[in-house]
């Protein structure tokens, strides 16, 4: 009986002092995982912003699939958020409470099963040259069961840690797959109105064709707004010589205008696109797969017994130029003038 009595003794001191010891843990925690990813910190806000996006990066979610998702009727932005239920995953909420565009996210994180807590989520997008540094933190007070979890658990930087760094590993993967993705149509023979358009031409190596038609296209765009010169439609590239044996290429950055310009500005000139018979791709993703689409249009006249027009206008216009950070979403048109059907033979 003396024994028994001394167990239950001895574990009496072991649930006070495990109680003391549990209590005088640390009130507060923060928790904070980087990552720098190779995309724009818009393309990275949007795709965090949304929790329509969070199953394809959520490391929790990852662990249970079939948990029950439930959305509020805004699902990005101040106010939004979302629930979940599950076995796994137990039940709580997140909700979107301030964003900064482009910049940061504040949320609020609520856990009602298996244990009621609720903590505060941070993100921060910082652009560094071509990626973006990422920074997931969450934050929040540490009550007597948060306390008693990370006792038995271990600290949250070594249960919690692993899952921020795989959620940020996701993301990356996920967002970067994104930007990759791009389709080519080719749709046909069709008429292109022509019209009048300011432009600057040069000549230059084949590999330095981006960067040039970076540099060139917002200066024109320039020069037509300081001079209030009246513009329609989206800018083009048409395409005068194409040398590959020789690595060169000459083009002219157009931006269409309502009429005939007259500069003085040498390096300024007003050109007029007749009326013409083309066919027409679309490219949908970044330029960089712009010579597939060239290939499959240029592919697509002899198959179709066409001809190509020499001395023809080959342009492409940017349909969207500045509308979307995702590569994914810029739309390109190609125009490569043939001979008019009836002469095609």
């Amino acid at each position: 009986m003396k024994a028994f009595k001394y167990i239950l003794f001895l574990l009496l001191i072991i649930i006070i002092g495990t109680s003391i010891y549990i209590t005088v843990q640390p009130n507060a925690f923060t928790l904070s995982r980087s990552r720098v990813i190779a995309a724009p910190a818009q393309v990275l806000f949007n795709e965090v912003n949304d929790y329509k996006n969070w199953p394809h990066f959520s490391p929790w979610l990852e662990q249970e699939p079939e948990a029950t998702l439930t959305y509020l009727d805004e699902t990005s932005g101040i106010n939004a958020g979302y629930a979940w239920n599950g076995t796994i995953l137990g039940e709580g909420n997140m909700t979107t409470l301030a964003v900064i565009e482009d910049e940061s996210i504040s949320q609020k994180i609520n856990f009602i099963k298996p244990f009621e807590s609720e903590s505060d989520i941070n993100w921060t997008f910082e652009p560094q040259k071509d990626s973006t540094k990422v920074t997931w933190t969450m934050s929040g007070k540490m009550d007597f069961m948060s306390k008693m979890y990370t006792v038995f658990s271990g600290p949250f930087e070594k249960t919690v840690g692993p899952d921020f760094e795989r959620g940020l590993f996701k993301l990356d993967s996920v967002t970067v797959a994104s930007m990759k993705a791009y389709n080519i149509r080719i749709m046909g023979i069709t008429q292109h109105g022509g019209g009048y358009y300011l432009y600057q031409t040069t000549s230059c190596k084949i590999s330095e064709l981006p960067n040039k038609i970076k540099t060139m296209l917002p200066t024109v765009a320039t020069y037509a707004y300081k001079n209030s010169i009246a513009t329609t439609g989206m800018p083009f590239v048409n395409y005068h010589k194409w040398d590959e044996e020789n690595n060169a290429v000459m083009f002219s950055c157009c931006i269409p205008t309502t009429e005939k310009i007259i500069t003085n500005d040498s390096d300024f000139l007003t050109g007029q696109l007749p009326p013409f018979t083309a066919v027409k791709t679309i490219l949908k993703g970044n330029y960089s797969y712009l010579n597939e689409a060239w290939t499959k249009g240029m592919s697509y006249i002899p198959e179709n017994d066409l001809e190509i027009l020499e001395e023809g206008p080959t342009i492409e216009v940017y349909s969207n130029l500045g509308n979307s950070p995702n590569p994914a979403d810029w739309i390109t048109e190609i125009y490569i003038a043939i001979k008019p059907l009836d002469e095609s033979f």
